[in-house]
């Protein structure tokens, strides 16, 4: 459910790009991607840190104690930042242009914007610290309510007063400021305010905080690098309007093919703090929750992934008209998903179980490969390229988390029912490209309607045969309400 956020998110993509134009919603696409980028650089792994040493904390003292530091830590690096970025604007400037804006517009605009840094950031740590203590309901509605609509409708708003240029990065700066005061809200929810403010972590924790942080860095920097570099690097590496344009696809790719990734991400949101209280108690207890998720990931994921690249010329159409350049690059993406999923969902167990020197194995591994796809593909092909060298770099990195955790753990990603599943929603997969075929010529309305209703029944299908007894008990209400 807390993953729905990014639904939001794509629902409102279109609007933006309507009310702002593609190289406005290009400029602020590589802004954005450069903070994120930046922030989660510079907060040191702390927020993951936090699931990974809040559920083991021994005592309700030390957890506060946990959480003091990781603010203070966390939130220093990136204030300074905003000072550097405010004295380098002038320089930076430059480097941004194809949009009305003129330098002197794109200084300050890049000083205002910088203040994001610091809300995202208390934001992260604020709902990480939440997550810790594996509440995740009132998260859900802070992501998705408060930040997500609440930037929309401040966007209508400032659209319908004229501010064509400036609205939408005011839009995004007042829903993160407005999103960050009910986190903290929400924080006292769930401990102690003056346990906050006075409990001090010793030496010791304070070393072993930065170490984990530390160690849990390089994977972060690693997924982040694959989702926010590509916009800057083609606003950067493509002059004028042409490469905010091409900026502006890749992330409408990459919104779009995120409707499959939040299935997975479903899982990993949740498998990393359970998987680090877990491991404490016992290790073994892990392998069912991981056999899980793998399953339901894969007899989700397969089809919904064929269907949107099947109908993803028409997805596009909720876009401006230039959107649709956008398609060979959302069908790379897709593959990449449904690729990653076929790996299961072993890198966050690999992060919160212990193994500090693995993920930047895996890290390093997947960016190597990333690069050198990228360096030897042509430069014609541009943000697809971009999308396919991103594909494989999160694949192999994904394969190396599979092989340790089988290595170490003794934890398998396959056994004879995921590779049921995934048998059963390929042929599915398959059921779904002769229907496409079948139908090519009836109204885009038409197919949309066929191919979503048949994507359904595939789902459906993979639940109810795929899934043993107790997979079915797991679900619950859910698996009666669906008959399975």
């Amino acid at each position: 459910m807390a993953r729905l956020g990014a639904l939001v998110e794509l629902a409102a993509q279109p609007a933006y790009i309507w009310m702002f134009g593609l190289a406005t919603y290009g400029l602020y696409a590589a802004f954005w991607s450069a903070i994120s980028l930046l922030g989660f650089s510079l907060n040191l792994g702390l927020h993951q840190a936090l699931q990974r040493l809040v559920p083991g904390a021994d005592n309700g003292e030390q957890a506060h104690a946990i959480v003091r530091f990781t603010l203070l830590a966390a939130m220093v690096p990136v204030i300074l930042a905003v000072i550097v970025i405010g004295i380098a604007a002038p320089h930076i400037a430059p480097y941004f242009s194809g949009t009305a804006l003129s330098q002197s517009d794109l200084i300050w605009l890049i000083r205002i914007f910088s203040i994001s840094l610091p809300l995202l950031i208390l934001l992260e740590i604020a709902t990480a610290a939440v997550r810790a203590q594996r509440a995740f309901g009132p998260e859900i509605r802070l992501r998705i309510f408060w930040e997500q609509v609440s930037r929309l409708v401040i966007a209508g708003i400032f659209f319908a007063l004229g501010y064509t240029l400036f609205g939408l990065f005011a839009a995004h700066i007042a829903s993160l400021a407005i999103t960050g005061v009910f986190a903290l809200r929400l924080l006292t929810r769930y401990y102690d305010a003056k346990l906050i403010l006075t409990a001090k972590a010793p030496t010791g924790m304070r070393r072993n905080i930065l170490a984990t942080g530390l160690a849990m860095m390089p994977p972060i920097i690693t997924r982040r690098a694959f989702n926010d570099l590509p916009p800057v690097l083609l606003t950067l590496t493509i002059s004028g309007t042409v490469g905010l344009q091409a900026s502006a696809l890749y992330v409408i790719a990459r919104k779009v093919a995120s409707v499959p990734l939040i299935v997975r991400q479903a899982f990993l949101y949740v498998l990393a703090p359970l998987s680090s209280a877990q491991a404490k108690a016992d290790r073994k207890a892990i392998a069912p929750l991981y056999g899980f998720a793998n399953r339901l990931a894969a007899i989700i994921m397969l089809p919904l992934a064929m269907a949107m690249a099947l109908i993803g010329d028409v997805i596009l159409m909720l876009f401006p008209r230039e959107a649709s350049a956008a398609l060979p690059i959302l069908i790379v993406l897709l593959a990449g998903r449904a690729g990653e999923t076929l790996l299961g969902a072993a890198t966050p167990i690999v992060e919160m179980t212990g193994h500090r020197a693995l993920p930047l194995i895996n890290s390093l591994l997947g960016l190597a490969a990333a690069a050198i796809c990228y360096y030897f593909l042509p430069t014609e092909a541009g943000a697809v390229g971009m999308a396919l060298a991103v594909a494989i770099g999160v694949s192999i990195a994904s394969w190396v988390a599979v092989l340790e955790l089988k290595y170490f753990d003794k934890i398998p990603a396959w056994d004879r029912h995921f590779l049921w599943a995934v048998l059963q929603q390929s042929a599915g997969s398959i059921l779904l490209i002769i229907i496409s075929k079948g139908i090519a010529q009836q109204p885009d309305l038409a197919r949309l309607g066929i191919m979503l209703t048949a994507m359904l029944a595939v789902i459906w299908l993979g639940l109810k045969l795929a899934l043993d007894a107790d997979d079915k008990q797991a679900l619950g209400k859910a698996a009666r309400i669906l008959r399975l």
